[in-house]
């Protein structure tokens, strides 16, 4: 036999026990101690037991958490039926790498010889082998919320949805690693979000499945649907930005642009570079920075820009980033570095933020310009220029621009306002002296609080800009550095009006513009779950629609074979028809059955009473065990019998025993309301749900939440048995036994009818989901 063809009949022999050996680092039916035909209620009963004996909270052996999470990791394994067939074949718990199916990549050339592929041996079964770079990245639900969202309105965020056995996150790993850490460097906000450890937080993402990437600036969403490539990773991330941040700016348009600064009220910035397209690092400092400044991109490699380049003396070879703010023939500050860097960028923008006497449009800029002072050496004062728009009092401005540039301090601010847009401002500190009406006035303030108070000294003269005005200026500014108490005048002023907001009717455009956009993105690229939404509304409305003109049709038809009456009958139908609404209106609330009518919520009527509920109608459910079913089925029956006249009402009780995780899964979303213990909790597998209430929405997917109140709550003893005994000709049921122990029980319901009150009115809190959960 040749050496070749031996050497492979040699590894076809030794295939299966090289199989069995990589199985045997990890046995998902040895660590839950179920034989390979067990059924998945078996497995489902040995991963609880297991789970509550070895979860670290309960268990303080050093080795817990370890045996918990290989605990999970079995039942992941074997819960899911692809995964166990593959794990039984293969021993592998990922797609199907059957030896016959992969021989191309497993083999080489047998002729030649062999080449095993060692990733045949990489099974990641263990918590430690799983790459640590995503650490520093992990995402939890408070944090995302509190922290990430606010934050995505200066930087736009690439975050990834993974869990563990998902062998599609290993496979988009390198390209993940490598535009993680060039996307961050470029100043892009990195996000991973493990779906195992933070199930709410994936669900709130809308990720349904690992792994998944997704986008987040200004608050919103947007998934990633192409191919995991690095290109393709860059340009969705560029593609999240507005399209309007940075300008390009010819000889053509450069004035235009730099112009703009009375009307923008802000320094422009403008970055000479020799590459076509703008870098992806300047479009993302334009978008931490748009508030503040306005940009502008200027290719030098282009014909057209000779003109601007040479107006500038700008070296075509080096980066340049050059900032103007009043005058547009000097740049106010300089940059330039061989390859620009986001720190350099952001310390030289920093430090030019504002004009050199920018106006104040907003109070949010007025507390940025002249803040509160924190102690005496960071006392800060602003010198306002009050004045108003026009050539008339250009000279003035120009005057005080002059002087502001040539006496800048770190502890002074120059700033000017329009007294016409900011009457009240202008007013508190000038009481409307005649001697400033029609003129420009110069003041000195502090701001000593953020409620409005200030302390300020007005020029007794009107601000015309002469050599007097500007030595009076000066000789006040001397004095004020060794005697603050020459700010004598105090008084509040008011918010400063924000004059560059944009009017309702644009801001509900760009909101309809957004919508729109969502949804075409949603009608395209998202998966059937995502759209069943907007599937069941669709069909609704249509359903609606000819519904109501088949009904309209029968019943004109019905009318014309009806013969008119006369007037007296017409008059007496009215009255009766009047009266027949009004007892019917009145009476809606009475109930149709001497008995209220519960049934069980089970697997097999759940989605007839849930999640294919009518719209319109609510299934109110109640929460017990079977230890305190009796009881609290009776007080249920009770509190809730003078509502069965509502036909859109469904009343159901639910075992805690048997769907515990389905209710725990629920409530996750109501933890304002009913916080529930987390796996941190000593209390975290014996929680007490007995009691509770839940109003469920299935078309709407909400719920509204009833907390059960305790035995010693005011009024508890409503849930006596003689009350129950009261209403037994109605119930017509047997008459049970009255113990201590009952009435306890039934104690938790007292108030359930008030809070059945509210859910008819709509004014209970709702608390929405994604998705229905299933009911195992």
């Amino acid at each position: 036999m040749e050496p070749g063809r031996a050497g492979c009949f040699l590894l076809l022999l030794l295939l299966p026990a090289l199989v069995a050996a990589a199985q045997g680092e990890f046995d998902p039916y040895r660590v839950l101690g179920v034989g390979r035909s067990s059924s998945q209620a078996d497995i489902k009963k040995a991963y609880k037991r297991l789970a509550r004996e070895w979860h670290p909270d309960k268990n303080k052996d050093p080795g817990a958490e370890d045996k918990f999470i290989q605990i999970s990791k079995a039942y992941e394994i074997l819960s899911n039926e692809e995964k166990r067939a593959n794990f039984d074949r293969y021993g592998d718990a990922g797609e199907s790498q059957g030896f016959s199916q992969q021989q191309h990549r497993q083999f080489h050339r047998f002729h030649d010889g062999f080449y095993f592929d060692e990733s045949f041996f990489h099974f990641p079964f263990n918590s430690e082998r799983r790459d640590t770079s995503d650490e520093k990245y992990l995402l939890h639900f408070s944090h995302y919320i509190n922290e990430i969202v606010p934050d995505s309105f200066k930087k736009p965020y690439l975050i990834k949805i993974t869990s563990d056995w998902c062998f599609s996150c290993i496979h988009i790993e390198p390209v993940w690693k490598e535009v993680a850490q060039e996307l961050e460097a470029l100043g892009a906000g990195i996000g991973v979000v493990h779906a195992g450890y933070e199930r709410r937080l994936a669900h709130h993402l809308g990720a349904h499945s690992t792994p998944t990437l997704l986008g987040l600036i200004n608050g919103k969403i947007t998934f990633f649907h192409n191919a995991v490539v690095r290109e393709n990773l860059r340009q969705f991330v560029e593609n999240l930005l507005p399209g309007n941040l940075v300008e390009k700016i010819t000889d053509k348009n450069y004035i235009r642009f730099l112009s703009h600064w009375r009307k923008d009220n802000k320094p422009h910035v403008l970055l000479f570079d020799h590459m076509p397209v703008v870098p992806l690092l300047y479009k993302l400092t334009a978008f931490a920075y748009r508030d503040y400044l306005s940009f502008g991109y200027v290719y030098v490699g282009l014909r057209g820009t000779e003109e601007l380049s040479s107006q500038y003396n700008i070296n075509v070879y080096t980066p340049t980033m050059m900032i103007f703010k009043e005058h547009i023939d000097r740049p106010a500050d300089v940059v330039q570095a061989r390859e620009m860097k986001k720190q350099l960028i952001d310390d030289f923008l920093s430090q030019n933020k504002f004009l050199m006497v920018a106006r104040l449009t907003s109070q949010r800029l007025f507390q940025e310009l002249c803040p509160v002072k924190k102690s005496h050496r960071q006392r800060k004062h602003c010198v306002v220029l009050l004045t108003e728009e026009g050539e008339k009092f250009a000279e003035a401005y120009e005057a005080f621009l002059t002087f502001a540039v040539a006496n800048t301090k770190d502890t002074l601010r120059f700033v000017h306002i329009y007294s016409d847009r900011q009457p009240e401002f202008a007013d508190a500190l000038l009481m409307d002296e005649e001697k400033y009406r029609g003129r420009s006035a110069v003041v000195i303030l502090e701001r000593r609080n953020n409620a409005g108070k200030i302390a300020y000294k007005v020029l007794e003269e009107a601000w015309q800009g002469s050599k007097e005005d500007n030595f009076i200026l000066l000789d006040l500014l001397d004095q004020l550095r060794t005697d603050p108490g020459l700010l004598s005048s105090e008084t509040v002023v008011a918010d400063l009006n924000d004059e560059l907001a944009p009017m309702f009717l644009i801001r509900w455009f760009y909101s309809t513009v957004d919508y729109i956009s969502d949804w075409w993105d949603s009608l395209f690229h998202s998966n059937w779950r995502e759209m069943m939404p907007l599937l069941s509304l669709l069909f609704s409305a249509l359903f609606i629609l000819f519904g109501t003109v088949i009904v309209q049709a029968f019943s004109d038809s019905s009318d014309a074979r009806d013969a008119p009456p006369s007037g007296k009958e017409e008059t007496a139908a009215k009255t009766e028809k009047n009266d027949a609404s009004f007892s019917k209106e009145s009476n809606s609330r009475i109930p149709k059955k001497s008995f209220v009518e519960v049934t069980e919520l089970t697997d097999i009527n759940y989605t007839s009473n849930l999640v294919r509920l009518r719209p319109g109608h609510m299934n109110v459910v109640l929460i017990l065990s079977n230890s305190t079913k009796t009881p609290l089925l009776q007080k249920f029956a009770l509190e809730v019998y003078m509502f069965t006249g509502s036909s859109s009402l469904h009343f159901s009780f639910l075992s805690l025993d048997k769907h515990r995780e389905w209710l725990e899964y629920l409530l996750e979303f109501a933890q304002d309301a009913a916080p529930i213990p987390n796996q941190y909790d000593k209390h975290f597998l014996e929680r007490d749900y007995t009691g509770y209430v839940l109003a469920l929405n299935g078309h709407k997917k909400y719920f509204c939440l009833f907390k059960p109140h305790r035995s010693g709550d005011e009024g508890g003893t409503l849930g006596s048995c003689e009350d129950y005994d009261a209403l037994q000709h109605a119930e017509a049921r047997g008459k049970s036994s009255c113990s201590p122990g009952s009435r306890s029980i039934k104690n938790k319901l007292h108030k359930l009818s008030f809070w059945m009150e509210r859910l008819l009115e709509g004014s209970l809190q709702r608390f929405y989901i994604p998705s229905w959960p299933a009911l195992d």
